[in-house]
Parts: structure tokens; sequence; C-alpha cells
């Protein structure tokens, strides 16, 4: 299909990537060469960075490892940015940056829009950022998400996309009767105790999930990417152990597509979850308003039970969670009547800062800006123009990087770290898989210096957002500095 307001043009070939990332994990890993990183570091973080050196040596004093959040732990040490604006990042020392990590996927209209951020400034003069009380926006967000998607016909504010889905574990269970829930291996879906299992790479179980007790999973089992028969099998096991209230699914794959799924197995999970009487949950935390306005479940035609949404919710700002769905699901959310007009149970739901005026007021404004302004589409053309760029430097230097994108979130894996899976079958085999992820996360690492040295800020050193705020002379810009990384790389042994 053509774009047609979504963010994908033509689908990608699941199995060919597929294929593609199976031969990066069997080849050496190649990465930025020492001599190169350490020119990175000495002359770009050592004698650029000073300020912010300084201050992370300070804040690891009194913050654990340095800072508040997992995507800004960076090698060699993080970078403090002061100021975000558009397409591009500022930092403490003065150096600017074009902006790939977009906050993690929020900032689909690029960082600080003017058409939010005044919307922002009026609220705060008048009502302030809480009350603890009902807010016309709240009113506004929940009919916006409505119209806009489909399955949803009732809409919950919450303060993250982990809250959302545990929520909606609970809904699953009180709508079914049943206990079980079947996630996919390596998604992720917050970092809830019975969610944290089967994280980053299929088949880890809980051994990712530290400080999480092992009986906490007695009903949470994953199932293996593009394989429905696992799902089948898993949905039948669990016939003998309380039934499946819910299959939950990253629509376009783990860790927002990393290992992506074809449109044929979304399709056929969201069937066989209602052969098995279990509810479709879709977890739109990154797709959701990204790869279009009726999100990936548009995309696909599908059409779940429930839906978790965070990132772009609260359009950048804080408290950016939330569940909706069909009304019969989410009557467990108002402790009322159900569709048919039966009394239902109402879902323990907290969350004393959720639904904030701030947030809901952010969130309104951002979704107006974005369908007025078609940035899913925009954000879209920007994703293939850089990945169209990327797969002809990787062919320049002749490296076994995958490059490949889902509109405008794209991928470029240079060392397969989460293409790795655990069988259990071969046990001897895991202390080996755990040890090359491990050695491959840090070249992630390194790689992500090497981009944060040329003006590049990616999410781990293998994901990249675009937004509707870049042109395509930014974006060619982008893939100069990425000539001059990806010149410097070779295999790790060299």
């Amino acid at each position: 299909m053509a774009y047609n307001g979504f963010a994908i043009d033509e689908y990608l070939d699941a199995a060919a990537v597929t294929r593609q990332l199976d031969e990066l994990i069997r080849k050496p890993v190649y990465s930025i060469r020492r001599e190169k990183l350490e020119e990175y570091v000495q002359h770009y973080f050592e004698e650029k960075c000073p300020k912010s050196k300084e201050m992370i040596t300070k804040a690891r004093k009194v913050i654990p490892g340095g800072v508040q959040h997992n995507l800004a732990f960076n090698y060699p040490f993080p970078i403090v940015i002061t100021r975000a604006e558009g397409a591009k990042l500022y930092d403490l020392d003065g150096n600017w940056y074009y902006d790939l990590l977009q906050a993690g996927g929020p900032t689909i209209l690029g960082s600080n829009p003017p058409a939010v951020r005044d919307q922002v400034i009026e609220l705060l003069k008048t009502c302030g950022p809480s009350t603890g009380l009902f807010h016309e926006f709240e009113y506004k967000l929940a009919k916006k998400i409505s119209d806009l998607v489909p399955s949803v016909e009732m809409f919950r504010m919450l303060g993250s996309g982990t809250e959302a889905d545990m929520v909606a574990v609970r809904i699953a269970r009180l709508k079914t009767g049943k206990k079980n829930i079947l996630k996919m291996g390596g998604a992720y879906h917050g970092w809830s105790d019975q969610l944290a299992y089967g994280i980053r790479i299929p088949g880890t179980k809980g051994i990712l999930s530290k400080g999480v007790p092992g009986f906490v999973f007695k009903h949470t089992d994953e199932f293996f990417p593009n394989d429905l028969e696992d799902l089948e099998r898993k949905l039948k096991a669990n016939r003998l152990t309380g039934g499946t209230a819910a299959v939950f699914l990253e629509p376009m794959g783990p860790e927002s597509g990393t290992r992506p799924l074809s449109k044929e197995f979304v399709r056929g999970a969201a069937k066989l979850a209602r052969d098995y009487g279990a509810l479709v949950v879709f977890d739109e935390v990154v797709t959701g308003f990204r790869i279009g306005l009726s999100g990936a479940q548009g995309y696909f035609g599908v059409d779940p039970d429930l839906t978790v949404f965070g990132k772009i919710i609260a359009g950048g700002y804080p408290g950016a969670g939330g569940v909706g769905g069909h009304a019969d699901c989410m009557a467990h959310l108002g402790a009322g009547l159900d569709s048919s007009g039966k009394k239902v149970s109402k879902a323990m739901c907290g969350g004393t800062m959720a639904a904030t005026p701030l947030s809901c007021a952010a969130g309104y404004f951002a979704l107006c800006e974005i369908e007025r302004t078609n940035a899913c589409e925009t954000a879209g053309r920007m994703g293939d123009r850089l990945t169209k760029g990327l797969q002809g430097l990787i062919a320049k230097y002749d490296l076994p990087f995958v490059a490949f994108n889902q509109g405008s979130i794209c991928h470029l894996d240079s060392v397969g770290t989460m293409h790795f899976a655990i069988d259990w079958k071969k046990p001897w085999t895991i202390p080996q898989i755990l040890k090359q992820t491990g050695i491959r996360q840090k070249e992630m690492e390194h790689m992500g210096a090497a981009y944060m040295a040329e003006g590049i800020v990616t999410l781990a050193g293998s994901r990249l957002y675009t937004s509707a705020a870049y042109t395509e002379e930014m974006i060619d810009d982008v893939l100069s500095r990425f000539d001059r990384v990806l010149s410097g790389c070779g295999p790790t042994g060299d």
C-alpha cells in the first residue's frame, strides 16, 4: 500500500530481513576500529565535552550510575543535554547533535514544538500541572484517541506504558476469568514484575529479570516471534493451567521491530488468541500515532481488545501512558456495568499523578498537530530516505551490518545482539549465548559513541527515530556523518 497517511509506503519483507540478521550473527563481529574509537574519545569527548564529564562525575556521587534513565547510559560518559528543539539537541558544552533518539520515540513532531509548548504554557498560567481532580483535557484527549483509533471505545490515562501494561493484564484476567499471560519473546512491556519475562532476546525467561522472584512468572510465558505454531502450542498448554487471559504483541516486533514481524503473523496471532478465548493486547507504546493516526493496528487491519499507549500520548511531556479498548473490557476500570448491563469487577488501578492537566493537554494538542500536519507520513518518508542511504553506505564499505525500517522506526544493526535466542532444549549453549550478547552489547556502545562524536544521538547505537522536523537536507547531512563512522569500521580482531 502507499503511505495513505501512514508512515509506511511498502512494508518490509520480514523473512528476508530475518535471514540477513541470521547471517549477521554468524559472521565475525565488526565495529568501530579501536584506534578510531580512541580518537573519538580523546578528540571529542575529552576535549569538547569537559562540562558534561564534570557534571556526570558529580552526579555519580548522588545518582546510581550518574543518570536517571537507562537511555542516558552512554560510553565513555553520558552527555548532558540542555536544550532540545526540532530535530536537534544541544549539550552543556555548546555542541549540537541530530536527534535520532527522540526521547525513545515520543517526539514525532520534533522536540518542543511551539504548537504544543504554547498551549502548555497557557495551561500552566491558569491551572498548574496537577490538581488531583478532573480537568476538561482528560475528556478531550480520551475523545481524540477514541475518534482516531477505531478499537478504542474508551480510554484511561495513566502515568507510563509500564502502568498501562500492568492494568491490561488485570483487565484481561477479570474479563476472561482466565489466569495466564502470553507475550512474545524479546518484547518489552514495561518493567513490572510479571511482564519482565523473556526480555531482550527470546527464550531468556527470567534470566535478565534480576530482583524478581521466579514464582512471579508462574502464569507468564513467552512464544517465539513469527511462529504461529509455537503460539498455538502455548495456548493449548495453558488450557490445563487456567487458560490464557491475554496475548500481548508489539505489533511491529520485539523491541519496536528489532526482530520484525510479518503481516501474516500479526493477523494470525490475533485470530489464534480469539480462537482460544484470550484478549488481544497490542502494545503500541512506540507505534501508536507514529505508524499512523490509527496506530500499527490500523495499518495491519487488526481490531485488538485492548491497546497500550505511551510515548506520544503526552506529546513528549511526563505522564505518558494509557490503555484503551472495547467498552466491555474497559468497563473493568469503572466498577460499573458492561455493555450488556452486567455488573463487573473493578481492576486495581491507581496513580496519583496520572492524567494530569499538563499531560492530557500536551497529548491532546500533540495529536491535533500530528493530524493537522500529517506528521506520521512525513516522518516515515524521512525514515525511508535515511534507511536507503544507510543501506548504500553498508554496501560501500562492504560491512555485514543490516539496515531496515518500519516507517520512522529505523534500525542499523551492526552486531545482532537481540537476534540471538535461547533454546532450553540445549541448555549447554546458554552461557555462550549470554557471553556473545554481552560482547556485542559492548560494541553497540562503542558504535553509539562514534555516532555521538559525529553529532548523531541514537538509541543504543542501533535504533534511529525520525521525526517530522527533519528535512531531506538534514537526512543527507546525517548520512554524511554516518559515512565517516562506517568508513572507520572493521572486524574487531583487526
